[in-house]
């Protein structure tokens, strides 16, 4: 019935105001990755500040810490991986229902060294991350 569903309120605030706030959260993620891509550790504080609020919650493979310098120290970890400077990519696009987003991403280490993927969950605040959930490697089938 038009009026009282999904579809009424989405077309009510306009269909610009979601691809504004999509565009805005591959933005934020992209940003994020490219972190990890930076041609210099100088450049990685200054790439997650665009991309992080300061008081950002990261929730990694070693639990959870706050604040965008915990966020960095795992990005220098990754950065200084003992197989060589690796590349992280998005390799999917950014699915968005409202402020949470998600996406794949892989990174890989020269010369076919290790390569890991996973996938992020990050909520979206003005814009900016303001909470990440990674889930590295890959999840098995379940048993029948």
């Amino acid at each position: 019935m038009l009026g009282d569903g999904w579809w009424d309120r989405r077309t009510r605030n306009g269909w610009y105001y979601w691809g504004m706030q999509e565009d805005a959260a591959r933005s934020a993620i992209d940003t994020f990755i490219s972190a990890f891509n930076a041609s210099d550790d100088t450049y990685v504080t200054s790439l997650l500040s665009q991309a992080l609020t300061s008081d950002v919650v990261f929730w990694g493979p070693l639990g959870r810490s706050e604040g965008i310098a915990a966020v960095e120290r795992f990005v220098l970890d990754i950065r200084r991986h003992p197989a060589g400077t690796g590349t992280m990519v998005r390799c999917s696009a950014v699915d968005m229902p409202d402020e949470w987003a998600r996406y794949q991403w892989v990174f890989t280490t020269p010369g076919g060294g290790p390569r890991l993927a996973g996938t992020d969950v990050v909520h979206l605040r003005r814009s900016l991350i303001d909470q990440i959930i990674v889930f590295a490697g890959e999840i098995e089938p379940s048993a029948p």
